[in-house]
């Protein structure tokens, strides 16, 4: 065990330190719910403008259409707590992946906008899933001492998603000569971009019945002889009484006398548990930022410095390409430095560099809906665009989501995270969704809003976050109020 672990506990560090391939395998099976997550929000992104000729529809629906699958997420997310509780993780993982992979089927074929809405919530419900048993799933099997760089991977699949729909929607497109042409089989090249989905979803409901179910939640369960076999291959040891040791701390850590609900999270604090507020509030200010706008609304931007409409697409690919290649800064510092330093140092990058975008867009020119940007504001919002995205993609991407699935106690684990994941869903539709109309009245407004945000993001870091680097999921009850445990 991790040195900050707490003390008086009789386990062998070796034990602890120990890293096998088993427990990496299943948590990179688990991460792929993160590439559902990153795939589904994006590929609606070469989609939407043939989408809204198909159907004739107002920008208002169009708008609906796409963020709609965010509302499904929340509802995903919601319920996806307790149906792990008392299903199991490994029941839940397959159940997402099946419903992602029905959303993608039936956006493919949809006929009216009313049916591209209904499927797109039904594969946003299975994403909404994905989003909280992935990382609850990653933090219950890894060992302390490499969680934080197993729970990143759920960021680094969200980014590899991201990329894989803009990548994949950009070659439809130009294979058929526009999303809106008819391509392979007869069928418009924008449902294939739909259809492409079914892929990573079958393929994370068939890994996710090959992995062996969480040890916490058989534990939970009272099978301790299964939860005992598992712990001894993911934590590679073959002393019986490190195992045995490893099942009495969970055992004593979830003692209670009814099955985990949502009722446990109500609290002294405006009706919740601190814990659970904090949760909330991560999740809110993660995406209250804005990172969404650059990946959802990012043809305004490059357009406005310069760029002709035919490469904001290729640029906005090599964004979300940047945003892979830092993620691995995250996995590889976050059980070294911590989570509070890191998102401390991302909240101060974006507010900088979102502030320096904010004042170069107050020196536009041309209209609200086609802005210009005089020499030299145009390469210094360029240059602060990228600067906001590595500065989260770094840090409050990943990190927040390995927080999440880790600081709740044992009990209120899976509960606690599905509250604030849909919180999370929920504030990207609402920023997502709000985003055209601030940029409306100005984007240097916008931009603005999003660097207080991030400002406001850096004290709450450092008032309200508690440091989880390198301690036992069971410590985290020694920081739980007792209604908590």
């Amino acid at each position: 065990m991790s040195s900050e672990s707490a003390p008086g506990r009789d386990v062998n560090v070796d034990d602890e330190k120990h890293t096998t391939t088993k427990v990496v395998m299943i948590s990179v099976v688990a991460a792929i719910g993160g590439f559902l997550f990153g795939f589904d929000t994006s590929v609606i992104n070469g989609a939407v403008k043939a989408v809204t000729n198909q159907f004739s529809l107002s920008d208002g629906l169009s708008g609906f259409a796409v963020s709609c699958a965010l509302l499904g997420a929340a509802v995903g997310a919601w319920f996806a707590g307790r149906i792990a509780d008392r299903f199991g993780r490994k029941s839940v993982m397959v159940v997402g992946g099946l419903l992602f992979a029905i959303g993608a089927v039936g956006s493919a074929f949809a006929f009216a906008v009313w049916d591209l809405i209904l499927w797109r919530v039904v594969g946003g419900v299975g994403v909404g899933v994905a989003s909280v048993i992935a990382p609850t799933y990653i933090a219950e099997v890894a060992p302390a001492h490499i969680r934080g760089r197993l729970a990143s991977l759920q960021q680094l699949a969200i980014t590899v998603g991201i990329f894989a729909a803009l990548l994949s929607d950009a070659f439809i497109a130009n294979t058929a000569g526009s999303a809106e042409n008819t391509t392979w089989l007869g069928w418009e090249a924008w449902r294939w971009m739909f259809l492409v989905g079914v892929v990573p979803s079958v393929i994370w409901a068939f890994l996710a019945l090959q992995v062996p179910e969480s040890p916490r939640y058989l534990i939970a369960k009272g099978e301790t002889q299964r939860a005992g076999e598992v712990l001894r291959e993911v934590l590679g040891t073959r002393s019986m009484d490190a195992v045995q040791r490893k099942v009495a701390e969970i055992k004593n850590s979830m003692r209670r006398e009814h099955d985990p609900s949502l009722r446990d999270l109500k609290g002294p604090k405006l009706g919740l548990l601190p814990v659970v507020w904090v949760g909330i509030l991560l999740s809110v200010l993660q995406q209250g930022v804005g990172i969404n706008v650059i990946f959802y609304y990012s043809t305004t931007l490059w357009q406005a410095v310069g760029f002709k409409e035919s490469d904001a697409f290729t640029t906005s690919v090599i964004t979300a390409v940047t945003n892979v290649v830092v993620t691995f800064i995250a996995i590889a510092t976050v059980d070294k430095i911590g989570r509070k330093p890191l998102l401390t140092v991302g909240s101060a990058g974006m507010f900088v560099s979102l502030t320096v975008m904010a004042i170069a867009f107050s020196q536009a020119g041309g209209s609200t809906e086609n802005p210009t940007l005089p020499d030299p504001w145009g390469p210094i919002a360029v240059v602060a665009a990228n600067v906001y995205v590595i500065s989260f993609g770094a840090t409050w991407g990943p990190v927040v989501w390995v927080l999440l699935g880790e600081m709740f106690p044992n009990k209120i684990r899976a509960a606690g995270l599905a509250v604030a994941a849909a919180a999370q869903w929920l504030a990207n539709f609402a920023i997502s969704t709000s985003f055209p109309a601030l940029a409306g009245i100005g984007l240097q407004f916008a931009y603005g809003l999003y660097a207080l945000i991030a400002l406001l993001s850096f004290v709450f870091v450092r008032k309200a976050v508690r440091e989880t680097k390198g301690r036992e999921l069971e410590d985290m009850d020694e920081d739980a109020p007792a209604a908590a445990r």
